[in-house]
């Protein structure tokens, strides 16, 4: 049986090009695939206003509630209510009342908060 790679009469593998494929072929390495004809697309350019951006701060765990919430003080006294970022979900970084944290607080509903990192 022979292998699929040797289509050709002589037995020998085909060269490939860098793009994976074989000479004479524009398919950008499909194969059965013809060569684009159509125009690239530009791609879209994401600007981020400062007024979007999260405001970072630091703060303390005041309480634990249920759903893996926290109230969480800052040093200006304001209190948000907070949530474990997934990151931290995910590596199981457990948080007691009087830890430090760093908070993201969204521009769009100032009494919430991700908590992004324990600092002690």
């Amino acid at each position: 049986m022979a292998n699929p790679q040797n289509n050709n009469r002589s037995g020998k593998p085909q060269q490939r090009n860098n793009n994976g494929s074989r000479p004479g072929n524009n398919n950008n390495g499909r194969p059965g695939m013809r060569p684009s004809t159509a125009p690239a697309k530009p791609k879209k350019v994401v600007v981020e206003e400062d007024s979007e951006k999260e405001i970072e701060m630091e703060g303390v765990v005041s309480a634990v509630l249920a759903g893996t919430m926290f109230r969480v003080k800052v040093a200006s006294g304001h209190e948000f209510l907070a949530h474990i970022s997934g990151k931290m979900r995910k590596r199981f970084i457990r948080l007691v009342v009087g830890d430090r944290v760093k908070i993201e607080v969204s521009p769009y509903d100032m009494t919430k908060a991700r908590i992004t990192f324990r600092l002690n």
